[in-house]
């Protein structure tokens, strides 16, 4: 009965990453083409690196003008089936997201007329509409339609290509493209979302009280606000004290490998994606710490798989890929990849303040984070340059996933299998192979056999029930092909 609970469970979330993968990957693969695109018709590396302190800036307020109701919505979405609490909890969303956009018209129009400050009024659009999709798309999820939500992700990534193609080559708006491409791209998911679901024509009502249950959202997503505050911190103030101590130029640069780095996490973000619906699902099963610990242990050697699979063929076609100015990039792509990995990891923990829905109990954590990246760049940054920012937050992960692994025992108990050792070495060791081999045939040999070596360590089962999913696919492929 535990072995079969134990097969249903897994089957579920390959399922789950399957359907995330689709959409996550689509938006990388179009993020990863729109990157040459960028370098090639915006040759300064002072505008994109003024574009990339502009995008900054927006993920930093975001959190304010969403109040984090994305993570709330979704959360209390999935445990309900009822029609009423829905439109309660919908009707609270829209009504708190219409409040915000009002307040932050205000202070953007007082910013427009008081400051010089550049591309203001792209900024508010791209910040409004972002607000919108990244908790209307969390509406599709809690609803359980994620397969809509999946779609919503493939075009907003496909339109960013094409108007960015419109935009930016043929038009030649240069950052203005950028920005009304981004704008534009998640207005047409959010239509096709309102569309396909009617969202608001279903759920959402004026008159309808909200009661109790927009308290209780707001109990469990405001105590991750200043979570947020301290993540922008720990994310992204790299960015200011890179432009301080080494300019804008060198901001341009970091931003580029930065971009390509995001794959890796968009990919670490499918898993956390599949992962939060299991755990949440699973969190009091009987034999939950087996069913975690065999997750986690997975997550390991996927991880290491996927950081050198991707950041050595990355290197092997840098050259062709991106524009001259911006080829020192590539030498941030490893270091880069370790800290995103480390990241991930500490991510995986964060399911149980979830799954307990104890969110308040995140921010220690993060404040400890927060304070170490913030010295670290500080001290690091002004000596050691780009490669300081990067120093920084791989240590700034360390400190949170330490403190997660330990805290984590309250919610749940987890096995480390000694096999995962050895995707750890081979992590650290590729960092070597990259920074000091530059023939291409040798790093091929070393990605083939690393790879191989670690998909060892991923345990049995997992391995198993992997190629029974991928042969039950071809099967059905060829079933249909022969009929």
């Amino acid at each position: 009965m535990a072995e079969e609970r134990t097969q249903k469970r897994s089957s579920k979330f390959l399922n789950d990453l399957g359907i995330y993968a689709i959409g996550n990957l689509g938006s990388k693969i179009i993020t990863f083409a729109m990157v040459p695109l960028y370098t090639f018709f915006v040759s300064e590396k002072s505008d994109f690196g003024y574009y990339d302190l502009c995008l900054t800036v927006i993920f930093l307020i975001l959190p304010f003008t969403t109040l984090q109701l994305r993570d709330g919505v979704f959360r209390f979405l999935l445990e309900t089936h009822d029609s009423s609490n829905r439109t309660r909890i919908i009707t609270f969303i829209y009504r708190t997201l219409l409040t915000s956009l009002c307040i932050t018209l205000v202070v953007t129009a007082m910013l427009a007329v008081f400051t010089s400050i550049g591309y203001v009024w792209y900024c508010f659009l791209l910040l409004i509409v972002m607000s919108f999709y990244e908790v209307i798309t969390q509406v599709a999820r809690g609803l359980g339609n994620n397969k809509d939500f999946v779609v919503a992700g493939i075009i907003s990534s496909f339109a960013i290509g094409l108007f960015s193609i419109i935009l930016v080559a043929f038009c030649g708006l240069g950052i203005k493209g950028i920005f009304l491409a981004n704008i534009l791209a998640r207005v047409a998911a959010l239509v096709y979302l309102e569309l396909r679901l009617h969202i608001i024509a279903t759920y959402f009502k004026l008159d309808i009280k909200i009661g109790q249950v927009g308290r209780d959202i707001l109990k469990y997503s405001l105590p991750l606000l200043p979570g947020s505050l301290c993540w922008w911190l720990t994310g992204s103030s790299d960015r200011w004290f890179i432009n301080h101590f080494v300019g804008l130029d060198a901001n341009g640069v970091y931003a580029v490998a930065f971009r390509f780095n995001g794959i890796i996490l968009t990919l670490s973000t499918i898993f956390y994606q599949a992962w939060q619906e299991t755990a949440i699902l699973q969190y009091n099963s009987p034999d939950r710490d087996k069913f975690f610990s065999k997750m986690f242990n997975s997550y390991i050697g996927i991880l290491a798989i996927l950081l050198t699979a991707y950041t050595f063929t990355l290197k092997i076609l840098y050259p062709v890929i991106v524009d001259a100015n911006y080829q020192e990039s590539v030498n941030y792509l490893y270091p880069m990849g370790v800290s995103s990995v480390i990241f991930a990891l500490s991510a995986f923990f964060d399911m149980g303040y979830q799954c307990a829905k104890e969110t308040s109990r995140t921010l220690p954590a993060i404040i400890l984070a927060a304070i170490v990246n913030v010295l670290c760049n500080y001290f690091l940054v002004r000596n050691m340059g780009v490669y300081g920012a990067i120093a920084t937050s791989i240590v700034t992960y360390l400190v949170l996933l330490l403190y997660r692994l330990n805290d984590m025992k309250r919610y749940f108990r987890l096995h480390f299998y000694s096999s995962s050792l050895l995707a750890i070495a081979l992590i650290l060791i590729g960092w070597c192979v990259f920074c000091y081999i530059e023939a291409w045939w040798l790093l091929a040999i070393y990605m083939i056999a690393a790879c191989a070596a670690t998909i060892m360590s991923i345990p049995q089962e997992v391995r198993v029930e992997m190629a029974g999913k991928i042969q039950r696919k071809m099967g059905g492929k060829n079933n249909i092909t022969h009929n």
